[in-house]
Formats: structure tokens, C-alpha cells, sequence
């Protein structure tokens, strides 16, 4: 048995709760970057003098540049490594976020926002796949789960950092606050992140058996004498985003896409439009601003929820069910709008379902890859997703201004969601022995 199917199936080590924990604090700087930007609207706007259309701007470029960030940069991770490019990505993600402390108006603060969001696009994509890599297969739903939840944790405790820091320094503090953490967050991995140990096996660059023997004993497994043979690839690609096109993998790849663009365009559009939309189905401004506080507060445990569901029962059908849950919840929540406490219990369930959905998506996607292009998959269904993330917001504008109501509103998003379930029951699971089957499959086609 090789290191990594040691790791697979033996009991999760101290270091490797570590490695989980390094993820979850990294997940949590997503979380922070997209709210830093929401609390200093106001104050970015009064010191520069924006309009409406040029905010919207400022808080779509940290967006874009994720979105690039995932499609473009983490493919690298699969030709120079995970660990590098992490490392890397954390340093431009603090740079971007120390000088935006600095911008002199909205064209350098648009630049640094998104060179931000450039690196934590990479991030996300690497470090799902090593915490993917790095839990055993009976715990890799939880973890993942407890990795997701570190984008609510930011959110929240980032948010809160946030109006405290703009209310006593201004909103340029945020961006210092949040670059120092980030560089801080970068020393501690350059001693505890490790490589991943699909790319050694697979990549074997120099001096690869003592790496792998440093994880061993750092992970409480035997030491290996020699490494065993890997078969040699029928030809070498120079970027491995052609492999996501391959026989093998095409419909894996385009059903996650559509998954990921789909879930996420549901996860903006809640986060984004709610404390408005309730106000216009009839809400005073401070219950709405509470509702979108609600589903904020799910999403901290969404993902949790997710993660202990997924080591009882097969990962791949517990992500269909809480999508279509989350599909039927958001029409009760914006139906309930006229009942306060009711609104609320229901606002609570869909940020615990969303993110829990997100969690799934985290879970899934590494599976359907092999090592050589597990970043390049990963990175390119969150980098897709991100797409979805972006035009939510530009869409449910332009429907509010065609006169849609809330209900419409969540009525469309609800049927859009309910795509993605329909596009991961038709994945079909690669991993050995699994034992879950596609929407075809069970239904006998």
C-alpha cells in the first residue's frame, strides 16, 4: 500500500487536522475579502465621489479577478506544484489587499481589488484539492465541510472586524487589517503546508522519496524504502486544461461546470439581493439587513451539517438533496416574507443549505480527476462558477428594473438552482468501489 492510500484509509493524524485548519483559514479570507469591500462602499464612495455604476464596478473586480484566478493561475499548480502556488497566490492576495490601502482613486483601487481577487481564486482552487487530498476517505466529507465553513466564519467575524476598524480609522484600515493578516497567514504555511502527495508520486521531481518520507512521519505512517512504478503518460501536455476535454473526463467536466454555475449563481443571488428584496416584499430596511444577517448565519453551519451527513451516507447523493432542498427553501422564505419569525427560521435554513451545497461541490469535484489535472479541474469549476457568480447580480438588476417582484425573483433562482441537482446525480463517480450511480443509472436508462 503507497502513502496515499494509507492516508485514504487510515485515521486522521494531528498534522492532518493541522493541513484542514491552514484550508479553513485561507477559505476564511474569501469570506473577509467579499464583505471588506460591501462595509466600505459607503466610505470609498464618499472619498472618491463614485456613482452607482462605477461601485459596481469596484465590488464586481475582486469577483473577476477570482474567477481568472481559478481558470488561469491554478492549472499552474498541476506543472509546478500545489505548495508554490499557494504560497505564491496568499502573497499576491495580502499585496493586493495592503495596497488598496493606498489607492489614490477608483481606477488603482479597481487594479489592487483585482489582484486580490487573483490570488484568492488560486487559493481556493488549491487548497480544496489539498484538503481533499490530505483526508481520509471516510472523513473527507467533513472535512471539506469544515474547510467550506471558514468562508462564514470570515464573513462574519471579518465583518464585524471590519465596521469596527471603518468606524475608528476609516475604510483604508480594512485593507491594512486584512493585507497583515494575510502575510501573516503566509509565514505559518511556509512551515506547515505541505505538497501534495498525488503530485510527488505522479510528478516525482527531485528528491521526492525523502519529501514523501517527511509526510509519513509528520502523518504517523511507515516510512517508504522505494517508490512504487507509475505508469508513464502516453504523451506529455504542456497545460493540463486540455485533459478536462478528454473522452474520459468531458461529461464530468460539463455536468460540474453546470453545477458550479448554477449553485453559485443561487449562492450570490441570496448573499447579494436579499436584505433588499425582503424590503420590497414588505420588510422594514433593519429586517432586512436581519434576514441577510440569517442566512449568513446558516451558511457557518451549512457547510458542517453537510460535512457530518456526508461520512454517514454516500457524499454524492446527500449534495442532490440539499440542493433540491435549498431550491424549495428559497420559495418559502421569500413566500413567508409577511411572517417575521417565520422568514427568519426559513432565511436560516437557506444559508444552511447553499453553503452546504458549496461544501458538496468541494467534495465532488477532486474525485473526478486525476492527479496530473485535479487543480486545473478543480480551479476551472469554481473558476465557472464564479461566472455565475458575477452575472446573479447583473441579472437580477436588470429583472428588478423589467419590474419583477421578489417572488418571481426566487421563483426563477430556485428552478436555476434545481439544474444543478439534475447535472450532479448525472456525475458519474470515478473513485474505486464507490458506490453511488448517476440520475441515468438509477433510473435504469
Amino acid at each position: 500500500m503507497d502513502l496515499r492510500e494509507r492516508i485514504d484509509r487510515s485515521r486522521m493524524s494531528p498534522y492532518q487536522w493541522l493541513i484542514i485548519g491552514m484550508c479553513v483559514l485561507l477559505n476564511a479570507l474569501d469570506g473577509f475579502d467579499v464583505l471588506a469591500m460591501a462595509f466600505t462602499a459607503n466610505g470609498v464612495t464618499k472619498e472618491f465621489g463614485l456613482t452607482g455604476s462605477e461601485l459596481g464596478v469596484l465590488l464586481s473586480a475582486g469577483l473577476v479577478g477570482m474567477a481568472i484566478g481559478s481558470l488561469c493561475l491554478a492549472p499552474i499548480a498541476d506543472i509546478i506544484g500545489r505548495r508554490p502556488m499557494i504560497l505564491a497566490a496568499v502573497g499576491v492576495a495580502g499585496l493586493g489587499m495592503v495596497l488598496a490601502a493606498t489607492a489614490a482613486d477608483m481606477l488603482q483601487l479597481g487594479i489592487w481589488r483585482f489582484l486580490t481577487g487573483l490570488g484568492v481564486g488560486c487559493i481556493l482552487a488549491c487548497t480544496n484539492v489539498i484538503a481533499s487530498e490530505y483526508s481520509s476517505k471516510q472523513r473527507r466529507g467533513l472535512s471539506i465541510g469544515i474547510y467550506t465553513a471558514g468562508y462564514g466564519v470570515g464573513a462574519t467575524a471579518g465583518g464585524a472586524v471590519a465596521v469596527y476598524l471603518q468606524s475608528q480609522y476609516g475604510w483604508r484600515s480594512v485593507f491594512v487589517f486584512g493585507g497583515i493578516s494575510t502575510l501573516s497567514i503566509l509565514v505559518l504555511l511556509l512551515f506547515v503546508l505541505p505538497e501534495s502527495v498525488d503530485f510527488l508520486v505522479t510528478k516525482r521531481p527531485r528528491n521526492v522519496l525523502d519529501r514523501l518520507n517527511r509526510i509519513a512521519r509528520k502523518t504517523g505512517h511507515p516510512e517508504l524504502a522505494v517508490l512504487q512504478d507509475v505508469p508513464a503518460p502516453a504523451r506529455k501536455k504542456p497545460n493540463p486544461v486540455s485533459d478536462l476535454m478528454s473522452p474520459a473526463n468531458r461529461r464530468s467536466t460539463l455536468l460540474l461546470w453546470l453545477a458550479f454555475f448554477a449553485t453559485m449563481f443561487g449562492f450570490y443571488f441570496v448573499n447579494s439581493w436579499t436584505p433588499r428584496l425582503l424590503v420590497s416584499a414588505g420588510m422594514t430596511e433593519s429586517q432586512g439587513i436581519t434576514g441577510g444577517l440569517m442566512l449568513t448565519l446558516g451558511g457557518i453551519f451549512g457547510a458542517l451539517l453537510y460535512g457530518v451527513i456526508a461520512t454517514r451516507w454516500n457524499s454524492k447523493i446527500v449534495l442532490v438533496v440539499f440542493t433540491v432542498l435549498s431550491a424549495i427553501m428559497m420559495v418559502v422564505f421569500i413566500s413567508a416574507a409577511s411572517v417575521l419569525m417565520l422568514a427568519f427560521g426559513a432565511g436560516i435554513l437557506v444559508g444552511v443549505l447553499i453553503n452546504g451545497c458549496i461544501a458538496g461541490l468541494y467534495t465532488l469535484a477532486p474525485s473526478l480527476y486525476p492527479a496530473s489535472a485535479r487543480s486545473t479541474g478543480v480551479g476551472w469549476g469554481i473558476g465557472v462558477g464564479r461566472i455565475g457568480a458575477i452575472l446573479a447580480p447583473l441579472i437580477t438588476g436588470a429583472l428588478l428594473d423589467a419590474s419583477w417582484s421578489a417572488v418571481q425573483l426566487y421563483l426563477a433562482v430556485g428552478a436555476v438552482v434545481l439544474i444543478s441537482a439534475v447535472a450532479v446525480g448525472m456525475i458519474r463517480s470515478k473513485e474505486p468501489g464507490a458506490k453511488d450511480a448517476s440520475l441515468e443509472e438509477l433510473s435504469g436508462v
